[in-house]
């Protein structure tokens, strides 16, 4: 038996409840920081700058792509 394909694989928020401007407004996402496991996104209000919600992805390959290729002849870390 097939295994149902996910509807949705990830939302995401164009517009949220900002409390300064009382009302549902659009939304920019910005990166806060890049995870072994994921990167977490902060969600502002596009009018007026306040944090209006979060995510955090569970999507590495934005870490491991920061980490790059090693330069030749430097050591490598024990894991």
């Amino acid at each position: 038996m097939a295994r149902p394909r996910d509807q949705f694989e990830e939302f995401e928020a164009t517009s949220l409840f900002c409390p300064r401007c009382r009302r549902a407004t659009p939304t920019r996402k910005k990166l806060l920081l890049v995870l072994p496991g994921g990167s977490k996104y902060d969600y502002v209000c596009a009018e007026c700058g306040t944090a209006v919600g979060g995510k955090t992805d569970n999507d590495p390959t934005a870490f491991h792509t920061t980490l790059g290729p090693l330069p030749p002849g430097a050591p490598r870390r024990a894991r």
